[in-house]
């Protein structure tokens, strides 16, 4: 299936969760438990990232595999094609096909932080549009691309940033995902902007609940989401260190932040779930039983 199918006037909004390979045999078993907590959830569908420099290559092969073929799950495989020669994207991409992946975000991909001796292969895809431009006529794939309500945090501007996004939507990309954010309104003012620029595909609202301060603090730093003072004076409020306390309020915040999106008419929802599934739980079944979702 096509995940755009999902998106068709009058459908209800779709829900989803990203998940990521694990590293060790623990994290393995862990990740397991994870996808049965999140799969009786129903979720339309579920992605799977792709590390820095391929650095997942093989695991995230494997957890495609294992989700569509144990668990049969429509699966939106991310590829990242930051440093890979053309030859790995085409050895990447043949194997997803094979496995009967119909879905494919295409993403540049970070620079590997843990391997410093890293060289990006000379005729590697510097960007996104790079990559969408490459795999659109060679693959029948419906094909994602990455949006950034508050902008890329490499983009010169926030206008750059959309010029950026309609080139990768005007080379045959079909659907955007975007990055998370704390404050509706970013996410609001973009899905406009996109609009005003003649970006008329689904755009599904990424959402990603407050975990750790410490982890909340780290991904924004790296993503460029904002965390709002009122946030910041809500997280100092909370008893340091109280692990349940810190995990309620993100799942409170989230949730106001779906029932927003929600009412404003998103096409869905994707949450960010770092492998976890207490949060979502609570945040998915909650909105289905308000009638929301």
């Amino acid at each position: 299936m096509h995940l755009t199918d999902l998106w068709k006037p009058g459908r209800r909004p779709s829900l989803s969760f990203e998940l990521f390979p694990a590293r060790t045999p623990a994290g393995r078993d862990k990740l397991f438990g994870t996808i049965d907590e999140l799969g009786g959830l129903a979720p339309d569908f579920v992605s799977v990232t792709f590390g820095a420099g391929g650095s997942t290559r093989d695991g995230s092969r494997e957890l495609v595999q294992w989700l569509k073929q144990e668990k049969r799950h429509e699966v939106l495989a991310y590829f990242a094609g930051y440093g890979l020669p053309p030859s790995d994207v085409s050895a990447v991409l043949d194997a997803y096909r094979d496995l009967g992946v119909e879905n494919v975000l295409a993403v540049r991909g970070d620079e590997p932080r843990d391997a410093p001796d890293f060289e990006p292969h000379p005729d590697s895809f510097a960007y996104a549009s790079d990559l969408v431009a490459f795999v659109r006529p060679r693959y029948p794939f419906c094909l994602g691309v990455a949006g950034y309500p508050e902008k890329h945090v490499q983009a010169v501007s926030r206008d750059s940033d959309l010029e950026v996004l309609k080139r990768k939507l005007d080379l045959g990309a079909e659907f955007v995902i975007s990055n998370y954010f704390y404050d509706n309104r970013y996410f609001v003012e973009f899905r406009e902007l996109c609009r005003a620029r003649g970006i008329s595909v689904p755009i599904v609202a990424g959402i990603m609940p407050i975990y750790s301060i410490k982890l909340t603090a780290s991904l924004a730093a790296m993503c460029g989401a904002t965390i709002p003072d009122s946030v910041r004076a809500a997280l100092a409020s909370l008893p340091e260190g109280d692990k349940d306390a810190i995990s309620a309020y993100g799942v409170e915040l989230a949730l106001e932040q779906c029932r927003g999106l929600l009412r404003e008419g998103v096409a869905g929802l994707h949450l960010y779930t770092m492998d976890r599934s207490a949060s979502a739980k609570v945040i998915v079944s909650r909105l289905r039983d308000e009638g929301l979702l």
